[in-house]
């Protein structure tokens, strides 16, 4: 068998400004890859790097064709792990650029089989959950706004960015028009420690039901400071990037939050989930903003998570790769009619 591989950069703009404790964005740039067989069967995947992880399109593009190498190379694209590991091998880090491989291999892999991802991993679509919706950091009146078209649109459960100094109002003002929703909050990384605890007692009052990382990931014994003192419960993200993280945040958190990004393909997310489990952790999967190039593989994941932050795609100003199915935000997977990982361009 052989295989025939390519890539594209794309910068597709967002619906509003997305703004977090490090900056605001208004587009992003997503690096799609193609892997094609002798049958003209096609699978899709996609990269979203992120400059804080050392990634930008740029560098996704110049370690593509190396990774996309071994792909010709083994040419089975079944042979999941052998090809994984050489890509390990080959390219150390860029797991955002590794990822988009293992993901347009796992959608090829299903697509030969006539399976969706779910299927061929032997879950139960029934068994899933919904995605939060994400408010980003703007003006207090604006996330108002946000909060109320995202009711709206249905969504029932709400991640709020924080790491201001009005923090308490963001939250009080949110509540205030979305009493009922399930909702946590995300300071990435913008509070000490003992800032944290504090603003942890403020926030309590409001029903969260957890604070993702709150502290700067390169403070460990910060992170366990909190975790210990905390009103809540405190889930890792930018403190849980590979499955070698697993052990040394176990004690310091509740939730681990696992990103395709980050960790680098779908068989690592998987081994990253078994892995916190049996650390006693529970599992979030998340993601940057994202095409469903991307999103649609993480989907898939859902049977496995207790939260799912899978909205990359839905802050998109228009994507133009279809996904599984986020009516109101539920993770639909039976409702599924393509084999793969239901990504497709249009009606492709």
């Amino acid at each position: 068998m052989s295989l025939e591989t390519s890539f594209e950069r794309r910068s597709l703009p967002l619906e509003y400004p997305f703004g977090i404790s490090r900056g605001t964005t208004t587009e992003i740039e997503v690096v799609y890859v193609r892997i094609e067989d002798d049958d003209g069967t096609t699978g899709l995947g996609a990269a979203a790097p992120s400059t804080h992880y050392g990634e930008t399109a740029a560098t996704v593009a110049a370690v593509l064709p190396d990774l996309l190498a071994v792909v010709e190379s083994v040419g089975d694209p079944h042979q999941l792990e052998r090809i994984e590991r050489r890509m390990r091998e080959t390219v150390r880090k860029n797991p955002a650029a590794r990822a988009a491989v293992s993901i347009a291999l796992h959608d090829l892999v299903t697509k030969r089989l006539e399976v969706p991802l779910y299927r061929y991993w032997g879950l139960d679509p029934a068994e899933t959950l919904s995605t939060s919706y994400t408010i980003g950091l703007d003006d207090t009146e604006r996330m108002r706004e946000k909060t109320e078209t995202a009711l709206e649109r249905g969504f029932d459960t709400l991640k709020v960015k924080l790491g201001t100094d009005r923090d308490l109002e963001i939250v009080r003002t949110i509540r205030s028009v979305a009493p009922d929703v399930r909702l946590f909050v995300d300071a990435n990384e913008a509070w000490t420690p003992r800032e944290a605890v504090r603003k942890i007692d403020r926030l309590a009052e409001f029903d969260l039901a957890f604070v993702e990382q709150p502290v700067a990931a390169e403070d460990p014994e910060g992170l366990q400071f909190v975790s210990e003192r905390s009103a809540l419960p405190i889930a890792a993200d930018e403190s849980c990037r590979t499955l070698a993280d697993i052990p040394r945040i176990a004690d310091r958190c509740d939730i681990a939050n696992l990103k395709l990004m980050k960790c680098g393909g779908l068989r690592e997310a998987r081994r990253l989930i078994s892995a916190a489990r049996a650390h006693g952790l529970e599992v979030m999967c998340g993601c940057m903003n994202e095409s469903n190039a991307s999103i649609a593989a993480a989907c898939h994941l859902a049977p496995l998570l207790d939260y799912a932050d899978l909205d990359g795609s839905l802050l998109l100003a228009d994507d133009p790769v279809d996904g599984v199915p986020l009516a109101d935000g539920r993770i639909d997977l039976a409702a599924l009619e393509r084999s793969g990982t239901g990504a497709g361009f249009g009606s492709s």
